[in-house]
């Protein structure tokens, strides 16, 4: 569930990605074209983006449907970046994180995102969760399964991991765990991104040189975009898109 971006290239008004595509992140809050799992993104919003000198992002996140939210408009037609990640959100299940669920998740250059759900949650996985620092788990951004998939691909970033490889072994981790699990991930640092498609939907867009969006569904009509088969790793930068396939844990 939920729908994603991450966008890398010369500087935009978030709005120019977020809001003004026909099909943009801000409508497919209430009619993705190809989500697979629920029909309305509405139990939070967020984006975080990158300021020029600044390798740390802001964000700027709420708990409730990106349309209802009226000083949004006004912060995505000025802001500008050149890079970001954004995501709508439709929860796995009801509860009262608020604002804290919404993605994007945060910790020094990263910005995180999860599109999916952890089948057998919290149970399933409370092994792994049991493996973290004490200190991690205290501070988990929320109750949610998407924040304890980030506190593993954190754990792994801050124990030098590249981010594809935090992604990678996180999402074979989780998916032996708990088997039929969404795991549909998406990790930035301003510079490059990275994610999975593994049980939903993701595309990526890139004009070498110029500019790469990696998303859960294309924002428009363009021929260029193109899918990226399921189980596969995604890397990218400005200039060039790798991918690889991902294996079934045993």
């Amino acid at each position: 569930m939920c729908r994603h971006l991450a966008y890398l290239g010369p500087p935009v008004p978030l709005g120019d990605i977020l809001v003004k595509p026909l099909h943009a992140l801000y409508r497919q809050s209430w009619e993705p074209r190809l989500q697979k799992h629920g029909t309305v993104n509405a139990d939070g919003f967020g984006v975080g983006w990158y300021a020029e000198e600044d390798p740390v992002p802001a964000r700027y996140r709420r708990a409730g449907p990106i349309w209802a939210d009226l000083s949004f408009a006004d912060v995505a037609r000025v802001v500008r970046t050149t890079a970001l990640l954004g995501a709508v959100r439709d929860a796995t299940e009801a509860g009262a994180d608020g604002e804290a669920a919404a993605a994007p998740f945060a910790a020094g250059p990263w910005l995180f995102s999860h599109n999916g759900a952890v089948r057998g949650w919290p149970g399933a996985v409370a092994p792994l969760a049991a493996r973290l620092p004490a200190d991690e788990l205290l501070t988990l951004q929320a109750r949610c399964d998407s924040a304890l998939i980030w506190a593993l691909v954190l754990h792994r970033l801050r124990d030098g991991d590249e981010m594809g490889q935090a992604l990678a072994d996180t999402v074979t981790e989780v998916a032996a765990a708990a088997p039929g699990s969404r795991l549909n991930l998406l990790l930035t640092d301003g510079e490059a991104v990275c994610a999975t498609a593994w049980g939903d939907t993701l595309w990526y867009l890139a004009e070498p040189g110029r500019r790469t969006v990696v998303a859960s569904e294309p924002y428009d009509d363009d021929p260029h975009w193109q899918q990226v088969p399921d189980r596969t790793l995604l890397a990218a930068t400005r200039t060039d898109v790798l991918l690889t396939p991902l294996k079934e844990p045993a």
